[in-house]
Protein backbone atom coordinates (compact mmCIF):
# COMPACT_ATOMS: atom_id res chain seq x y z
CA UNK A 1 0.00 0.00 0.00
CA UNK A 2 1.70 3.60 -0.82
CA UNK A 3 1.40 7.09 -0.42
CA UNK A 4 2.85 9.74 -2.83
CA UNK A 5 2.72 13.15 -1.51
CA UNK A 6 4.43 15.34 -4.48
CA UNK A 7 3.59 18.90 -5.75
CA UNK A 8 0.95 18.06 -8.02
CA UNK A 9 -1.37 16.90 -4.86
CA UNK A 10 -1.74 13.61 -2.78
CA UNK A 11 -2.44 10.40 -3.97
CA UNK A 12 -2.64 6.63 -2.59
CA UNK A 13 -4.33 3.60 -2.11
CA UNK A 14 -7.43 2.93 -0.04
CA UNK A 15 -7.38 1.56 3.44
CA UNK A 16 -4.78 0.25 5.64
CA UNK A 17 -2.90 2.98 8.33
CA UNK A 18 -2.67 6.55 8.07
CA UNK A 19 0.60 7.98 6.27
CA UNK A 20 1.35 5.30 4.57
CA UNK A 21 -1.89 5.04 2.55
CA UNK A 22 -4.91 7.66 1.27
CA UNK A 23 -6.83 6.91 4.57
CA UNK A 24 -9.87 9.23 5.43
CA UNK A 25 -7.66 11.26 8.05
CA UNK A 26 -4.87 11.79 5.32
CA UNK A 27 -7.36 13.37 2.73
CA UNK A 28 -8.95 15.56 5.39
CA UNK A 29 -5.20 16.47 6.69
CA UNK A 30 -4.39 17.79 3.12
CA UNK A 31 -7.85 19.37 2.19
CA UNK A 32 -6.82 21.02 5.45
CA UNK A 33 -3.61 21.98 4.05
CA UNK A 34 -4.82 23.30 0.68
CA UNK A 35 -7.86 25.29 2.33
CA UNK A 36 -5.65 26.93 4.46
CA UNK A 37 -3.04 27.70 1.94
CA UNK A 38 -6.10 29.10 -0.12
CA UNK A 39 -6.95 31.17 3.08
CA UNK A 40 -3.32 32.64 3.91
CA UNK A 41 -3.55 34.06 0.15
CA UNK A 42 -6.99 35.37 0.62
CA UNK A 43 -5.81 39.01 0.91
CA UNK A 44 -9.45 40.67 0.28
CA UNK A 45 -10.72 38.89 3.40
CA UNK A 46 -14.00 37.44 0.84
CA UNK A 47 -15.39 34.36 1.40
CA UNK A 48 -13.61 31.51 -1.00
CA UNK A 49 -14.81 29.09 -2.79
CA UNK A 50 -13.85 25.51 -4.62
CA UNK A 51 -15.01 23.47 -7.26
CA UNK A 52 -14.85 19.92 -6.65
CA UNK A 53 -15.47 17.43 -8.72
CA UNK A 54 -14.73 13.44 -8.71
CA UNK A 55 -14.02 10.27 -11.28
CA UNK A 56 -16.49 7.19 -11.02
CA UNK A 57 -13.89 5.21 -8.49
CA UNK A 58 -15.23 3.56 -6.02
CA UNK A 59 -13.81 5.33 -3.12
CA UNK A 60 -14.86 8.44 -5.26
CA UNK A 61 -17.86 9.76 -3.27
CA UNK A 62 -15.95 8.92 0.40
CA UNK A 63 -12.89 10.96 -0.70
CA UNK A 64 -15.09 14.03 -1.98
CA UNK A 65 -17.37 14.13 0.97
CA UNK A 66 -14.55 14.28 3.48
CA UNK A 67 -12.80 16.88 1.35
CA UNK A 68 -15.81 18.79 0.92
CA UNK A 69 -16.81 18.59 4.59
CA UNK A 70 -13.28 19.88 5.68
CA UNK A 71 -13.29 22.40 3.10
CA UNK A 72 -16.74 23.67 4.59
CA UNK A 73 -15.10 23.30 8.28
CA UNK A 74 -12.60 25.95 7.35
CA UNK A 75 -15.38 28.34 5.76
CA UNK A 76 -14.89 27.97 2.54
CA UNK A 77 -17.54 27.10 0.07
CA UNK A 78 -18.00 24.07 -2.24
CA UNK A 79 -19.81 23.91 -5.50
CA UNK A 80 -19.54 20.10 -5.72
CA UNK A 81 -20.07 18.91 -9.30
CA UNK A 82 -20.21 15.24 -8.87
CA UNK A 83 -19.65 12.96 -11.29
CA UNK A 84 -17.13 14.88 -13.26
CA UNK A 85 -13.75 15.02 -15.58
CA UNK A 86 -10.47 16.74 -14.53
CA UNK A 87 -10.86 19.01 -17.65
CA UNK A 88 -14.74 19.75 -16.33
CA UNK A 89 -13.44 20.82 -13.29
CA UNK A 90 -10.97 22.78 -14.61
CA UNK A 91 -13.08 24.82 -16.74
CA UNK A 92 -15.87 25.29 -14.06
CA UNK A 93 -12.90 27.41 -11.75
CA UNK A 94 -12.62 30.50 -14.40
CA UNK A 95 -16.42 29.98 -15.17
CA UNK A 96 -17.50 30.26 -11.63
CA UNK A 97 -14.75 33.05 -10.83
CA UNK A 98 -13.38 30.42 -8.34
CA UNK A 99 -10.47 30.40 -6.22
CA UNK A 100 -9.12 27.44 -6.89
CA UNK A 101 -10.27 23.43 -7.41
CA UNK A 102 -9.86 19.86 -6.45
CA UNK A 103 -10.66 16.51 -9.02
CA UNK A 104 -10.92 13.50 -7.01
CA UNK A 105 -9.59 10.81 -8.74
CA UNK A 106 -6.24 8.88 -9.61
CA UNK A 107 -6.38 9.43 -12.99
CA UNK A 108 -4.84 6.03 -14.86
CA UNK A 109 -3.78 4.01 -12.05
CA UNK A 110 -6.10 0.90 -10.77
CA UNK A 111 -9.67 1.42 -8.48
CA UNK A 112 -7.53 1.26 -5.29
CA UNK A 113 -5.87 4.19 -6.13
CA UNK A 114 -7.24 7.97 -5.45
CA UNK A 115 -5.90 11.03 -5.26
CA UNK A 116 -6.54 14.54 -4.61
CA UNK A 117 -5.38 17.03 -8.11
CA UNK A 118 -4.89 20.61 -6.78
CA UNK A 119 -5.67 23.78 -8.91
CA UNK A 120 -5.33 27.22 -8.36
CA UNK A 121 -8.10 30.03 -9.20
CA UNK A 122 -6.90 29.90 -13.20
CA UNK A 123 -8.10 26.50 -13.32
CA UNK A 124 -4.78 25.16 -13.59
CA UNK A 125 -2.43 22.72 -11.61
CA UNK A 126 -0.76 24.40 -9.04
CA UNK A 127 3.37 25.14 -9.64
CA UNK A 128 6.17 23.83 -7.76
CA UNK A 129 6.24 26.94 -4.63
CA UNK A 130 2.44 26.19 -4.40
CA UNK A 131 2.45 22.61 -3.97
CA UNK A 132 5.90 22.79 -1.57
CA UNK A 133 4.24 25.01 0.45
CA UNK A 134 0.74 23.04 0.61
CA UNK A 135 3.05 19.76 1.97
CA UNK A 136 4.60 21.65 4.70
CA UNK A 137 1.07 22.79 5.85
CA UNK A 138 0.44 19.64 5.75
CA UNK A 139 3.17 18.31 7.71
CA UNK A 140 2.97 20.68 10.47
CA UNK A 141 -0.82 20.34 10.95
CA UNK A 142 -1.41 23.63 12.34
CA UNK A 143 -5.00 24.31 11.06
CA UNK A 144 -7.86 27.21 12.05
CA UNK A 145 -11.39 26.09 11.30
CA UNK A 146 -14.23 28.01 10.93
CA UNK A 147 -16.87 28.80 14.03
CA UNK A 148 -20.49 28.03 13.38
CA UNK A 149 -21.51 31.09 12.11
CA UNK A 150 -18.46 31.39 9.29
CA UNK A 151 -18.76 27.51 7.86
CA UNK A 152 -18.77 27.42 4.13
CA UNK A 153 -21.90 26.92 1.96
CA UNK A 154 -21.88 23.58 0.17
CA UNK A 155 -23.62 23.46 -3.57
CA UNK A 156 -24.47 20.85 -5.91
CA UNK A 157 -24.21 21.62 -9.49
CA UNK A 158 -24.57 18.53 -11.91
CA UNK A 159 -25.22 20.20 -15.16
CA UNK A 160 -21.29 20.94 -15.57
CA UNK A 161 -20.53 17.82 -18.16
CA UNK A 162 -23.17 19.91 -20.74
CA UNK A 163 -21.23 23.16 -19.86
CA UNK A 164 -17.99 21.36 -20.85
CA UNK A 165 -19.88 20.06 -24.07
CA UNK A 166 -21.34 23.09 -25.09
CA UNK A 167 -17.79 24.90 -24.48
CA UNK A 168 -16.13 22.66 -26.58
CA UNK A 169 -18.80 23.15 -29.58
CA UNK A 170 -17.59 27.21 -29.74
CA UNK A 171 -14.53 26.86 -30.40
CA UNK A 172 -14.30 27.85 -33.69
CA UNK A 173 -11.70 24.64 -35.31
CA UNK A 174 -14.19 22.26 -34.13
CA UNK A 175 -16.13 22.15 -37.42
CA UNK A 176 -19.34 20.66 -35.99
CA UNK A 177 -21.05 20.62 -40.01
CA UNK A 178 -18.18 18.66 -41.17
CA UNK A 179 -18.42 16.37 -38.54
CA UNK A 180 -21.97 15.38 -38.47
CA UNK A 181 -21.67 15.20 -42.77
CA UNK A 182 -19.06 12.96 -42.04
CA UNK A 183 -21.24 10.09 -40.55
CA UNK A 184 -18.70 8.62 -38.32
CA UNK A 185 -19.24 5.65 -36.17
CA UNK A 186 -17.09 5.32 -33.18
CA UNK A 187 -16.67 2.88 -30.51
CA UNK A 188 -16.27 4.05 -26.79
CA UNK A 189 -14.44 2.89 -24.08
CA UNK A 190 -14.66 4.95 -20.78
CA UNK A 191 -13.19 1.48 -18.14
CA UNK A 192 -16.39 2.43 -16.54
CA UNK A 193 -16.01 5.86 -14.93
CA UNK A 194 -17.16 9.41 -16.01
CA UNK A 195 -15.85 9.20 -20.47
CA UNK A 196 -18.96 6.90 -20.26
CA UNK A 197 -21.12 9.97 -19.69
CA UNK A 198 -19.76 12.65 -21.18
CA UNK A 199 -17.76 11.14 -24.43
CA UNK A 200 -20.76 9.85 -26.16
CA UNK A 201 -23.09 13.12 -25.10
CA UNK A 202 -20.13 15.12 -27.35
CA UNK A 203 -20.60 12.33 -29.81
CA UNK A 204 -24.49 12.96 -30.06
CA UNK A 205 -24.09 16.50 -30.19
CA UNK A 206 -21.74 15.91 -32.89
CA UNK A 207 -24.19 14.14 -34.78
CA UNK A 208 -21.54 10.84 -34.35
CA UNK A 209 -23.11 7.07 -33.97
CA UNK A 210 -21.76 6.23 -30.69
CA UNK A 211 -21.49 2.61 -29.73
CA UNK A 212 -20.44 2.05 -26.23
CA UNK A 213 -18.43 -0.71 -23.98
CA UNK A 214 -17.47 0.12 -20.51
CA UNK A 215 -19.42 3.62 -20.40
CA UNK A 216 -21.22 2.42 -17.10
CA UNK A 217 -19.43 4.55 -14.70
CA UNK A 218 -19.21 2.33 -11.43
CA UNK A 219 -15.78 2.38 -10.62
CA UNK A 220 -15.64 -1.31 -11.93
CA UNK A 221 -12.66 -1.21 -14.42
CA UNK A 222 -13.20 -4.24 -16.56
CA UNK A 223 -9.36 -3.52 -17.49
CA UNK A 224 -5.83 -1.70 -16.72
CA UNK A 225 -7.06 1.99 -16.97
CA UNK A 226 -4.16 3.01 -18.37
CA UNK A 227 -4.94 3.24 -22.23
CA UNK A 228 -2.46 1.45 -23.28
CA UNK A 229 -2.42 -1.49 -26.57
CA UNK A 230 -2.03 -4.21 -24.34
CA UNK A 231 -5.27 -2.92 -22.67
CA UNK A 232 -7.74 -2.44 -25.20
CA UNK A 233 -8.37 -5.64 -26.77
CA UNK A 234 -11.85 -5.41 -26.39
CA UNK A 235 -12.68 -2.18 -28.47
CA UNK A 236 -10.01 -3.21 -31.01
CA UNK A 237 -12.17 -6.36 -31.81
CA UNK A 238 -15.50 -4.48 -31.53
CA UNK A 239 -13.93 -1.78 -33.57
CA UNK A 240 -13.60 -4.25 -36.56
CA UNK A 241 -16.86 -6.50 -35.63
CA UNK A 242 -18.93 -3.28 -35.96
CA UNK A 243 -17.12 -1.77 -38.76
CA UNK A 244 -16.84 1.38 -37.43
CA UNK A 245 -14.70 4.32 -38.24
CA UNK A 246 -12.48 4.19 -34.94
CA UNK A 247 -12.54 3.60 -31.20
CA UNK A 248 -12.11 6.30 -28.89
CA UNK A 249 -10.54 5.24 -25.63
CA UNK A 250 -10.22 7.65 -22.28
CA UNK A 251 -8.21 6.85 -18.80
CA UNK A 252 -11.15 7.58 -16.09
CA UNK A 253 -10.62 11.23 -15.65
CA UNK A 254 -10.92 12.09 -19.47
CA UNK A 255 -7.89 14.17 -19.79
CA UNK A 256 -6.38 11.57 -22.25
CA UNK A 257 -7.72 10.04 -25.48
CA UNK A 258 -6.56 7.61 -27.39
CA UNK A 259 -7.74 6.18 -31.20
CA UNK A 260 -8.49 2.91 -32.57
CA UNK A 261 -8.14 2.58 -36.19
CA UNK A 262 -11.00 1.26 -38.40
CA UNK A 263 -8.80 -2.19 -38.69
CA UNK A 264 -8.30 -2.38 -35.22
CA UNK A 265 -4.55 -1.34 -34.99
CA UNK A 266 -3.42 1.05 -32.24
CA UNK A 267 -3.38 4.74 -34.37
CA UNK A 268 -0.99 5.64 -30.95
CA UNK A 269 -1.44 7.79 -27.55
CA UNK A 270 1.34 9.59 -29.02
CA UNK A 271 0.02 10.12 -32.24
CA UNK A 272 -3.39 11.83 -31.01
CA UNK A 273 -1.39 15.19 -29.58
CA UNK A 274 0.21 15.01 -33.46
CA UNK A 275 -2.96 15.05 -35.16
CA UNK A 276 -4.66 17.32 -33.42
CA UNK A 277 -1.35 19.47 -33.59
CA UNK A 278 -1.06 18.63 -37.39
CA UNK A 279 -4.75 20.05 -37.91
CA UNK A 280 -4.75 23.03 -35.46
CA UNK A 281 -1.42 23.91 -37.37
CA UNK A 282 -3.10 23.84 -40.55
CA UNK A 283 -5.34 26.57 -39.38
CA UNK A 284 -3.38 28.66 -37.14
CA UNK A 285 0.19 28.36 -37.59
CA UNK A 286 2.17 28.68 -34.57
CA UNK A 287 4.72 26.94 -31.85
CA UNK A 288 3.98 23.79 -30.16
CA UNK A 289 5.66 22.37 -26.58
CA UNK A 290 5.46 18.63 -25.59
CA UNK A 291 7.22 16.81 -22.64
CA UNK A 292 10.81 14.82 -23.29
CA UNK A 293 9.19 11.58 -23.07
CA UNK A 294 6.85 12.33 -25.68
CA UNK A 295 7.37 11.57 -29.60
CA UNK A 296 9.82 13.34 -32.28
CA UNK A 297 6.54 13.18 -34.50
CA UNK A 298 5.63 16.37 -32.87
CA UNK A 299 8.53 18.09 -33.75
CA UNK A 300 8.36 17.30 -37.49
CA UNK A 301 4.96 18.03 -37.79
CA UNK A 302 5.35 21.43 -36.69
CA UNK A 303 8.61 21.85 -38.42
CA UNK A 304 6.32 21.17 -41.39
CA UNK A 305 3.91 23.99 -40.47
CA UNK A 306 7.16 26.60 -40.25
CA UNK A 307 6.88 26.56 -36.62
CA UNK A 308 9.27 25.94 -33.60
CA UNK A 309 8.45 22.82 -31.09
CA UNK A 310 10.20 22.85 -27.31
CA UNK A 311 10.27 20.09 -24.70
CA UNK A 312 10.05 20.67 -21.23
CA UNK A 313 10.33 17.97 -17.82
CA UNK A 314 7.17 15.66 -17.51
CA UNK A 315 4.28 16.75 -15.74
CA UNK A 316 1.76 19.21 -17.05
CA UNK A 317 2.06 22.44 -15.08
CA UNK A 318 5.69 22.19 -16.52
CA UNK A 319 4.47 21.64 -20.35
CA UNK A 320 2.12 24.68 -19.59
CA UNK A 321 4.59 27.02 -18.25
CA UNK A 322 6.76 26.30 -21.19
CA UNK A 323 4.02 26.43 -23.32
CA UNK A 324 2.82 30.10 -22.18
CA UNK A 325 7.05 30.78 -22.15
CA UNK A 326 6.54 30.28 -25.50
CA UNK A 327 3.32 31.31 -26.64
CA UNK A 328 2.34 27.61 -28.04
CA UNK A 329 -1.16 27.56 -29.52
CA UNK A 330 -1.03 23.63 -28.86
CA UNK A 331 0.50 21.27 -26.96
CA UNK A 332 0.66 18.57 -24.16
CA UNK A 333 1.69 15.19 -23.44
CA UNK A 334 2.86 12.00 -25.47
CA UNK A 335 0.17 9.83 -23.34
CA UNK A 336 -3.08 11.29 -25.06
CA UNK A 337 -3.49 14.32 -23.37
CA UNK A 338 -4.28 17.72 -25.69
CA UNK A 339 -3.68 21.09 -24.30
CA UNK A 340 -5.18 23.92 -26.51
CA UNK A 341 -5.20 27.16 -24.90
CA UNK A 342 -8.03 28.42 -27.16
CA UNK A 343 -10.48 26.58 -24.74
CA UNK A 344 -7.84 26.31 -21.78
CA UNK A 345 -4.47 25.35 -19.91
CA UNK A 346 -5.58 21.90 -19.05
CA UNK A 347 -5.29 18.24 -21.00
CA UNK A 348 -8.97 17.78 -22.11
CA UNK A 349 -10.00 14.62 -23.99
CA UNK A 350 -13.38 16.17 -24.97
CA UNK A 351 -11.07 18.93 -26.67
CA UNK A 352 -8.83 16.18 -28.62
CA UNK A 353 -12.19 14.22 -29.35
CA UNK A 354 -13.23 17.21 -31.56
CA UNK A 355 -10.00 18.66 -32.77
CA UNK A 356 -9.37 14.92 -34.17
CA UNK A 357 -12.95 14.39 -35.45
CA UNK A 358 -12.89 17.53 -37.67
CA UNK A 359 -9.23 17.29 -38.82
CA UNK A 360 -10.68 13.24 -40.04
CA UNK A 361 -14.15 15.01 -41.43
CA UNK A 362 -12.22 17.55 -43.29
CA UNK A 363 -9.25 15.37 -45.25
CA UNK A 364 -12.20 12.94 -45.83
CA UNK A 365 -10.03 9.79 -45.05
CA UNK A 366 -9.57 6.94 -42.55
CA UNK A 367 -7.93 6.88 -39.21
CA UNK A 368 -5.68 4.54 -40.58
CA UNK A 369 -4.50 6.74 -43.75
CA UNK A 370 -4.20 9.63 -41.44
CA UNK A 371 -2.19 7.63 -39.18
CA UNK A 372 0.37 6.33 -41.88
CA UNK A 373 0.52 10.14 -43.03
CA UNK A 374 3.01 10.97 -39.86
CA UNK A 375 6.26 10.05 -39.22
CA UNK A 376 7.01 6.37 -38.37
CA UNK A 377 8.40 6.66 -34.87
CA UNK A 378 8.01 3.44 -32.34
CA UNK A 379 8.13 3.44 -28.39
CA UNK A 380 8.48 1.63 -26.61
CA UNK A 381 7.54 2.00 -22.58
CA UNK A 382 9.09 0.02 -19.33
CA UNK A 383 9.56 1.00 -15.76
CA UNK A 384 11.61 -0.71 -12.67
CA UNK A 385 9.97 -1.03 -9.35
CA UNK A 386 11.93 0.92 -6.89
CA UNK A 387 12.93 -0.51 -3.77
CA UNK A 388 14.67 1.46 -0.46
CA UNK A 389 17.81 -0.26 -2.01
CA UNK A 390 17.83 1.57 -4.98
CA UNK A 391 19.73 4.94 -5.14
CA UNK A 392 17.91 6.67 -7.62
CA UNK A 393 19.66 9.31 -8.26
CA UNK A 394 23.23 7.66 -8.48
CA UNK A 395 21.96 5.54 -11.40
CA UNK A 396 20.61 8.44 -13.20
CA UNK A 397 23.64 9.98 -12.34
CA UNK A 398 26.01 7.16 -13.29
CA UNK A 399 23.93 7.08 -16.87
CA UNK A 400 24.57 10.48 -17.42
CA UNK A 401 27.93 10.19 -16.76
CA UNK A 402 28.07 6.98 -19.56
CA UNK A 403 26.29 8.62 -22.09
CA UNK A 404 28.02 12.59 -21.76
CA UNK A 405 29.40 12.64 -25.17
CA UNK A 406 25.76 11.86 -26.83
CA UNK A 407 22.96 14.81 -27.08
CA UNK A 408 21.92 14.78 -22.98
CA UNK A 409 19.74 16.37 -21.00
CA UNK A 410 19.07 16.13 -17.43
CA UNK A 411 16.35 19.00 -16.59
CA UNK A 412 14.01 15.78 -15.81
CA UNK A 413 15.90 12.66 -15.48
CA UNK A 414 18.36 11.74 -17.81
CA UNK A 415 17.26 12.07 -21.86
CA UNK A 416 19.89 10.66 -24.26
CA UNK A 417 19.26 11.50 -27.69
CA UNK A 418 20.99 9.28 -30.27
CA UNK A 419 21.39 9.95 -33.94
CA UNK A 420 17.57 7.84 -34.62
CA UNK A 421 16.40 6.96 -31.21
CA UNK A 422 16.22 8.17 -28.09
CA UNK A 423 15.43 7.07 -24.17
CA UNK A 424 14.59 9.10 -21.12
CA UNK A 425 14.88 8.09 -17.70
CA UNK A 426 12.98 9.47 -14.86
CA UNK A 427 11.62 9.16 -11.46
CA UNK A 428 7.88 9.12 -11.57
CA UNK A 429 5.70 11.40 -9.95
CA UNK A 430 2.85 9.46 -9.52
CA UNK A 431 4.14 5.75 -8.48
CA UNK A 432 7.21 4.43 -7.02
CA UNK A 433 8.61 3.47 -10.23
CA UNK A 434 11.56 4.43 -12.64
CA UNK A 435 10.20 5.07 -16.53
CA UNK A 436 12.18 3.98 -19.25
CA UNK A 437 10.81 5.21 -22.67
CA UNK A 438 12.60 4.97 -25.58
CA UNK A 439 11.91 5.41 -29.26
CA UNK A 440 13.11 4.49 -32.54
CA UNK A 441 12.66 3.52 -36.07
CA UNK A 442 11.24 0.45 -35.22
CA UNK A 443 9.36 -1.45 -32.75
CA UNK A 444 12.35 -4.21 -32.80
CA UNK A 445 14.54 -1.22 -32.33
CA UNK A 446 12.49 0.55 -29.61
CA UNK A 447 12.81 -2.34 -27.31
CA UNK A 448 16.27 -3.58 -27.86
CA UNK A 449 17.27 -0.33 -26.93
CA UNK A 450 15.38 -0.42 -23.54
CA UNK A 451 16.37 -3.41 -22.45
CA UNK A 452 20.09 -2.65 -23.10
CA UNK A 453 19.41 0.28 -20.70
CA UNK A 454 17.50 -2.02 -18.54
CA UNK A 455 20.36 -4.01 -18.00
CA UNK A 456 22.93 -1.32 -17.64
CA UNK A 457 20.57 0.54 -15.18
CA UNK A 458 20.74 -3.33 -13.17
CA UNK A 459 24.26 -3.71 -13.27
CA UNK A 460 24.63 -0.45 -11.87
CA UNK A 461 22.00 -1.04 -9.04
CA UNK A 462 23.27 -4.25 -8.23
CA UNK A 463 20.11 -5.66 -8.81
Amino acid sequence: MTLIKSISGIRGTIGGSTDENLTPLDAVKFASAYGSWLLKRNETGKKLNVVIGRDARISGKMISSLVSNTLVGLGIDVLDLGLSTTPTVEIAVPLEKADGGIIVTASHNPKQWNALKLLNEDGEFLDAAEGNIILELAAAQEFDYAEVDDLGVYVKDRDYLKKHIDEVLKLPLVDVESIRRAGFKVVVDAVNSTGGLVIPQLLDALGVECIKLFCTPNGEFPHNPEPLPKHLEDISKLVVAEKADLGIVVDPDVDRLAIVNEDGSMFGEEYTLVACADYVLSKTPGNTVSNLSSSRALRDVTQKHGGVYEASAVGEVNVVELMKKNKAIIGGEGNGGIIYPESHYGRDALVGVGLFLSHLAQLKISSKTLRDSYPAYFMSKNKIELTPQIDVDGILNAMASTYKNEDLSTIDGVKIDFEKEWVHLRKSNTEPIIRIYTESDSQDHAEALAQRIIEEIKTIAKI
